[in-house]
């Protein structure tokens, strides 16, 4: 099992250059099965998860060619629909949770899918019923054989309808308007998921030929095609990788450039940073963070704490929950931390109060930050990396601590961020990869 080893307190300083969007890329690469005709996608994150996920298109006939690095060419025109009940192919849906959206394209194209429960972050429950109770409105039958954990899914042919969906999941908006793609008829989503990951993908498939409207809002309508073409497209820059990046500079920084962020496609991240005091200069299409000796949390106007809370987009993503958490470690004042979307995501916070940080952990979707406003310290540690996220985050509390940290686990680490330890040694970080 490989580890990080980090030689904390030293500054950063230089420019640095986000991935591609991890969530968005998985969701194009899925689409690439809707289509007989070549897809190309540019400025795909060569991190774990998206290399399985290729692996398992590969697995069951896609073509791929990887023309450049983050620059892959896929043809799916040879399926061989009976591996996707090979046991080999079920084992490797189990590890890797976007697996998942290779449902609804394989539903929409071929009328049939199989899967078995997927894997990823152990955050808590992750229901599919969002994805499933959309294909059954579109004419779909599933079983789910509770021994196995197969799923399987088919339609002799899928027809357009209405649906409210029982909640704006991002994996269950997105299967349902691959399948929806190539349905007979209308399909209206309401209380669809609309990040921006959601409307890359709508724009793709419009440029394949599909027609969807209302992309950017909660209600989308899609009028079914008989079949869709190839296209090209580029994943917009990682938005959780920005985010991690402005919290790793607010805490180490001397001054760092965050390149080509796509700042119009950030939401709420920069304000958030900013009611924790985090000054930030956007320059064009950067971010630039300065040195801040210190930065003082903001309080709401009538003088109550400050309270971050995840939503649904356009609200805060749950996925900076976590490194929002380690930046307020070293504000000056105190913020109330509402994690409400997963139940096991604040719990990697016992970590940070054995390095000293002062933290009290109210229940499994509050925490409260008392900062140290620079005055005290984290103190180094041994620690593993329980999920992506939480993973980059105590990356980040090891950078700033005083002595040498070892991090385990990193492989939940490299699962979305790409060659993480180099990209921050180019910056002056003391960062090695060890392997136990």
């Amino acid at each position: 099992m490989e580890s990080f080893i980090i030689e904390g307190g030293h500054r950063l300083s230089g420019t640095i250059c986000p991935q591609g969007a991890k969530n968005e890329a998985l969701e194009v690469i899925g689409a690439v099965l809707l289509t007989k005709e070549e897809v190309r996608i540019k400025n795909v994150p060569e991190i774990l998860d998206v290399v399985n996920l290729i692996r398992l298109l590969q697995d069951i006939g896609v073509s791929v060619s990887h023309n450049a690095f983050g620059d892959y060419t896929f043809s799916a025109e040879n399926i061989d629909l009976t591996r996707l009940r090979s046991p080999e192919y079920i084992m490797k849906c189990s590890r890797l949770r976007g697996s998942v959206l290779m449902l609804g394209p394989l539903l929409g194209r071929f009328g049939e899918a199989s899967i078995s429960k997927p894997g990823g972050d152990k955050i808590g429950r992750r229901r599919l019923d969002t994805h499933f109770l959309g294909f059954k409105k579109l004419g779909a039958e599933f079983v789910h054989d509770e021994q196995s954990g197969l799923y399987h899914i088919e339609a002799d042919h899928l027809k357009g309808c209405y649906m409210l969906l029982d909640e704006a999941s991002i994996t269950g908006t997105a299967n349902i308007i691959m399948a929806a793609v190539l349905a007979e008829g209308t399909t209206t989503i309401y209380n669809a998921a609309c990040e921006p990951y959601i409307q890359q993908l709508c724009r793709m498939l419009n440029s394949m030929g599909a027609r969807i409207t209302g992309i950017g809002s909660n209600l989308l309508t899609i009028e079914g095609v008989n079949e869709l073409s190839g296209t090209q497209h580029t994943v917009l820059p990682d938005m959780i990788e920005v985010g991690s990046f402005i919290g790793m500079a607010a805490m180490v920084g001397d001054g760092i450039r965050i390149k080509d962020v796509s700042v119009e496609n950030l939401g709420l991240i920069p304000d958030a940073f900013r009611r924790l005091g985090v000054k930030l200069e956007i320059d064009g299409d950067d971010i630039v963070v300065p040195r801040q000796p210190h930065y003082v949390v903001s309080s709401f106007v009538d003088g109550t704490i400050m309270t971050l809370a995840d939503a649904p987009w356009p609200g805060l993503t749950p996925d900076l929950i976590s490194v929002l958490i380690v930046v307020a470690t070293q504000a000056r004042g105190s913020v109330l931390f509402h994690q409400k979307m997963f139940e096991s995501r604040l719990f990697f916070v016992d970590k940070l109060i054995d390095m000293g940080a002062q933290i009290i952990l109210c229940d499994p979707h509050r925490a409260v930050v008392v900062g140290h406003d620079h005055k005290v310290r984290l103190r180094a540690g041994r620690m593993s990396s329980p999920d992506i996220r939480a993973g980059i985050a105590l990356l980040i509390a090891a950078l700033s601590a005083k002595g040498t940290s070892h991090i385990d686990n990193i492989a939940q680490i490299d699962r979305g961020y790409q060659n993480i330890e180099q990209r921050l040694q180019a910056l002056g970080a003391k960062i090695t990869r060890v392997n136990d």
